[in-house]
C-alpha cells in the first residue's frame, strides 16, 4: 500500500486493516507546508513499517517521498481535527504500535542512531509497556532576523535548562496520579503569556499500542490511564523526545506574539545537535534498562 494515495480519512480508514498489515505506523499530521519532505525521511529512516501523511489535498509531496509513504487527503488544522483522526485510526488497526507527530517534529529516542524503531518497540513490549512518554523538545532558529519564520535544521538551537514537572492531580480526588507528571519548559514556558494555559505542557504520549475502547484525548493522554504512566510500577522504562519547531512557528504567526519576539536565543540555549547522545546527556529521554 506504500505509495497509495487516500482521497478521504474514511476511505483510509475503511482499508486501515489492510493497509497498516504490520508497524510500528508512524502517522504524520501535516498542518502546513514546512519541512513535510524532512518530517517523512526522518520516520523512514527510523524504521517505522508504514508512515502515513495525513494532508490537505491542496498540498505536494515532495517526489522522492511519495512512492514511500501512503498518503491521507484530509486537513489537520482546524480544532480537534488531529485528535479525530488518530482515533479513528486507533479504533481501525488495534493491536498495532503507532506514533503521531506533526510536520517539522522530529523523533528521537535512545541510540536512534543505530537501533530502529521497531527493536526499540519490541523491548518495550517485553517490559509489558503499552504506551511510551515523550517530551516534546522545542526547536528554534538562532537568528529571526536571518530566518524571520524561525525554521532552519542548519540553525536550531535548544533550551538546555528551564524544563520540570509538577504532580498531575486527580480532577475530582485532588490527589495526585500514581506515576504521572506534567512536564513544562522550552519555549512554552518561557513565553507562556503567549501560551493557552491548556497547551503549556510539553509532555505527549506519542507511541502506544492501539486497542478497542482506547481513544486519544485533547492533551495528548488517553482514556487508560496507565497509558499515561512514565514508568511502571518496578523500574524506570525507555522514554523518547520530539524535537519540534511548532511552538516557534505558531509564535512568530501569531500576530499577538511575533512583533514582541526578536529572538528566541537566551543564556541557555545551544545548538541542537541532531544526535540522541545530546538528548541523553541533558536529561531529556530515558534509556531505562535498554542498553
Amino acid at each position: 500500500m506504500v505509495g497509495k494515495t487516500y482521497p478521504s480519512l474514511s476511505s483510509f480508514v475503511k482499508e486501515a486493516p489492510r493497509a497498516l498489515a504490520k508497524g510500528p505506523v508512524a502517522i504524520i499530521l501535516v498542518e502546513d507546508e514546512v519541512e513535510v519532505a524532512s518530517t517523512l525521511r526522518h520516520h523512514l529512516d527510523c524504521g517505522f513499517g508504514p508512515v502515513v501523511a495525513i494532508m490537505p489535498d491542496a498540498f505536494r509531496l515532495p517526489l522522492d517521498v511519495a512512492d514511500k509513504v501512503i498518503r491521507v487527503n484530509h486537513i489537520v488544522s482546524h480544532p480537534d481535527a488531529a485528535r479525530e483522526a488518530i482515533n479513528q485510526i486507533i479504533a481501525a488497526a488495534p493491536g498495532l504500535w503507532m506514533y503521531y507527530c506533526y510536520n517539522a517534529e522530529y523523533l528521537f529516542y535512545p541510540f536512534c542512531e543505530t537501533r530502529t524503531i521497531g527493536e526499540m518497540l519490541t523491548f518495550h513490549t517485553e517490559e509489558r509497556r503499552d504506551a511510551m512518554l515523550t517530551y516534546v523538545v522545542d526547536l528554534y532558529a538562532d537568528d529571526l532576523a536571518d530566518v524571520p519564520g524561525a525554521v532552519s535544521l542548519e540553525r536550531a538551537h535548544m533550551d538546555r535548562t528551564g524544563y520540570y514537572a509538577l504532580a498531575r492531580r486527580d480532577p475530582v480526588t485532588t490527589h495526585p496520579k500514581e506515576r504521572q507528571l506534567d512536564f513544562f519548559g522550552g519555549l512554552r514556558w518561557r513565553y507562556e503569556e503567549h501560551i493557552p494555559e491548556r497547551s503549556r505542557k510539553i509532555d505527549r504520549i506519542a507511541l502506544f499500542r492501539a486497542k478497542p475502547g482506547l481513544e486519544l484525548r485533547e492533551d495528548h493522554t488517553f482514556s487508560d490511564e496507565e497509558y499515561n504512566t512514565y514508568a511502571c510500577p518496578w523500574h524506570n522504562n525507555l522514554t523518547a523526545a520530539i524535537c519540534s519547531f511548532r511552538t516557534a512557528k505558531a509564535l512568530k504567526r501569531n500576530p499577538g506574539s511575533a512583533s514582541e519576539i526578536r529572538t528566541f536565543k537566551w543564556h541557555n540555549s545551544t545548538p541542537f545537535e541532531w544526535h540522541s547522545r545530546q538528548l541523553l546527556d541533558l536529561g531529556l529521554m530515558e534509556p531505562g534498562q535498554w542498553f
